[in-house]
């Protein structure tokens, strides 16, 4: 069993950078991630502009060019892919963690692939790994994804696109201009009034013109081998159907934060509990970093604005291995 001062669960943008500082302090580090390097920013539609300009992403020093003000998916795949190079990183992907558990001092981590032990470990696992279900009957039948990657796969398809929020108007609006009949069912009485402010007119005007057919303050209540029935305020709608885009949005793995008995709120927002002053959890020596921190309130950290989390983190790390080593 291999043995480090510190594993950081997530091979994202905060884990590289949790990663990247680990390194500069000299610690045995590892980042294991169960995908392909940046996994969710590789699951991001291939033609996703990021709301935030590329000077922002930055990390380490490491300037970020991109043709455009605001990043393509590409630009930032290729981005991480040369910080992960440059400082030859110590990462480990497609090796999923299975479980974790303390005994004594340590740490004992059950991968994929392997076991190890560690002093220290961060969780950046993000929140874009575990869809939320609408727990309708039909979910799980094959022409219901709750990712979307491309338009292609539903030219002259019938698709129902389910959710307002950023990725769901981008998936009715690439769809509808591949020559899918674009239906969707909001929850409110419009899209998400934080949808990317150049693209919200656009995807207005669709629905206003009748293009893009919209139920609003509506649910799906079943989805059918060829229909899907909505409930709305109306009654209920039976509508033709050949795929739905469950853009429902995605959550934490709340699994891996319960194995370490972290704890978090009581409330609808399940936030875990952690100092925001070193990012430590209440369980000494697990700590939060990224998207993690705000549990089901996905939009209260971003790449941004986490980024300095590594910084906090590894500084924690590094005195409290310095004092007990002085014991």
């Amino acid at each position: 069993m291999e043995h480090f001062d510190l594993i950081i669960i997530g091979g994202g943008p905060i884990g590289l950078a949790c990663g990247v500082e680990a390194k500069k302090a000299g610690l045995n580090y590892l980042i294991l991630e169960k995908g392909a390097l940046t996994n969710s920013i590789f699951n991001y539609p291939i033609n996703m502009t990021f709301f935030s300009t590329s000077d922002r992403l930055e990390m380490a020093g490491i300037p970020f060019m991109s043709v455009g003000n605001k990043p393509t998916r590409t630009e930032a795949l290729e981005y991480y892919r040369r910080v992960f190079f440059h400082f030859d990183l110590n990462v480990k992907l497609y090796e999923g963690v299975e479980t974790l558990s303390k005994e004594e001092d340590l740490f004992q981590i059950k991968t994929s692939k392997s076991e190890y032990s560690t002093k220290k470990i961060v969780m950046a696992t993000g929140f874009y790994d575990l869809p939320n279900l609408m727990n309708v009957p039909g979910e799980n039948l094959p022409k219901v994804m709750h990712y979307y990657k491309e338009p292609w796969p539903f030219i002259d398809q019938k698709v129902l696109v389910v959710g307002g929020a950023n990725s769901a108007v981008d998936a009715a609006l690439e769809t509808w201009r591949k020559g899918a009949e674009v239906s969707m069912v909001l929850l409110g009485d419009e899209v998400d009034e934080n949808v990317k402010y150049w693209v919200r007119p656009d995807i207005m005007n669709r629905i206003k013109e009748g293009s893009i057919k919209a139920y609003t303050k509506s649910k799906v209540k079943e989805i059918r081998l060829r229909e899907v029935v909505i409930s709305t305020p109306e009654g209920e709608v039976t509508i033709e159907n050949d795929f739905v885009l469950a853009m429902t949005g995605y959550k934490p793995n709340f699994a891996l934060l319960e194995q370490l008995g972290v704890e978090m709120s009581e409330d609808e927002k399940r936030q875990p509990c952690y100092d925001q002053y070193n990012q430590e959890s209440n369980i000494p020596g697990v700590y939060l970093a990224g998207v993690v921190c705000g549990g089901l309130n996905t939009r209260e950290f971003f790449i941004e604005n986490s980024i300095v989390h590594a910084e906090s983190i590894v500084k924690d790390i590094v005195e409290k291995l310095k004092l007990k080593s002085e014991r």
